[in-house]
């Protein structure tokens, strides 16, 4: 009989990362945040921002410190399925096939500049990060319950990309716009690297992991003692019912993306040390959770209403429980 998981405190181990991390990703704070929210969560990211702003090394820098196999697949547009998931090799020495795993078989796996790969490849990474498995060869291969996928792509080039679709952008729980840092934060990454601790290139620094194996497994349990009154949940609903009716909008909030905001809501009650989920949870994690999930009308865009903007004036005018 397997021993339950010991208890784990939410905020201090959210600390404990954000303090690791930045140690070398200087000035992106709120995507540390929302990565590790997204992680509790069970859920993946999908990281925007132009080049240069420590996509790359803030993958990497939290998988090494919540001690997870990295992987990184950079997408191309002659990447093919196989490249990312594996499969069937004919070995001459045994003249037999053999199946080899690609490397999407780790914890945490970094999907970079994705909208670059054509939708067949995008679309190979669909089963993994819903199912948590790949099949090869019409066998099933587990990835472990809390595989991660942290993808990335470059909201301004769009000569040799391919938006992602739908279906491939609601398996995102989060959608994080990383921008660079502050005048006081950015001069601290120039002086990181007049002092060395930051190259232009080459290997990235090592960091020790900072969350033991207990602690991870732990985590569910603990997002699960985090209580969320009924009056939460009909505020959610009357929330994403809105964008559902919004003429300023041709595709509203599913069920699915409703469920996202939950359980990103409870996770960051939990980092921010309370047990209970309050209105403003949801309202500060509902543009990472649901922008990218709704379609503006073509007039909402000619009045240069984004999603993010249309979400912003529903909330506004939403009334809050108490």
């Amino acid at each position: 009989m397997s021993l339950p998981s010991p208890a784990v405190d939410l905020q201090a181990l959210a600390v404990r990362i954000r303090t690791a991390v930045s140690t070398v990703v200087i000035g992106q704070d709120d995507s540390v945040d929302a990565l590790v929210v997204a992680w509790m969560a069970g859920g993946h990211v999908l990281l925007e921002g132009v080049p240069g702003v420590g996509k790359t090394l803030l993958a990497r820098s939290l998988a090494q410190v919540l001690g997870l196999e990295f992987g990184r697949v950079q997408f191309t547009p002659d990447l093919m399925p196989a490249d990312v998931t594996g499969g069937s090799i004919y070995d001459f020495r045994t003249q037999q096939f053999r199946v080899e795993r690609g490397p999407v078989f780790c914890e945490v796996l970094l999907a970079d500049e994705l909208n670059r790969a054509p939708p067949r490849t995008q679309s190979a990474l669909l089963e993994a990060m819903q199912e948590r498995q790949v099949t090869l060869d019409g066998t099933s291969h587990a990835l472990g319950d809390r595989f991660f996928v942290v993808a990335t792509q470059n909201p301004l080039e769009q000569e040799g990309t391919w938006p992602l679709p739908e279906a491939q952008l609601d398996r995102f729980l989060l959608k994080v716009k990383v921008a660079p840092p502050d005048r006081d934060r950015e001069l601290a990454v120039y002086r990181s690297f007049l002092s060395g601790d930051l190259t232009l290139a080459g290997a990235p620094k090592e960091l020790a992991a900072v969350v033991t194996a207990e602690e991870r497994d732990a985590v569910t349990a603990a997002l699960a003692a985090i209580h969320v009154e009924d009056s939460l949940l009909d505020y959610l609903h009357a929330l994403v019912d809105r964008t559902r009716c919004d003429v300023r909008l041709l595709e509203g909030a599913s069920p699915r993306a409703a469920l996202a905001l939950l359980a990103a809501s409870r996770a960051w009650a939990g980092v921010q040390g309370r047990d209970f989920v309050i209105p403003d949870d949801l309202k500060h994690l509902a543009p990472s959770a649901l922008a990218h999930r709704l379609a503006p009308a073509p007039e909402a865009e000619l009045d240069g209403l984004d999603a993010d903007a249309i979400l912003t004036r529903i909330l506004d005018d939403l009334k809050v429980p108490r």
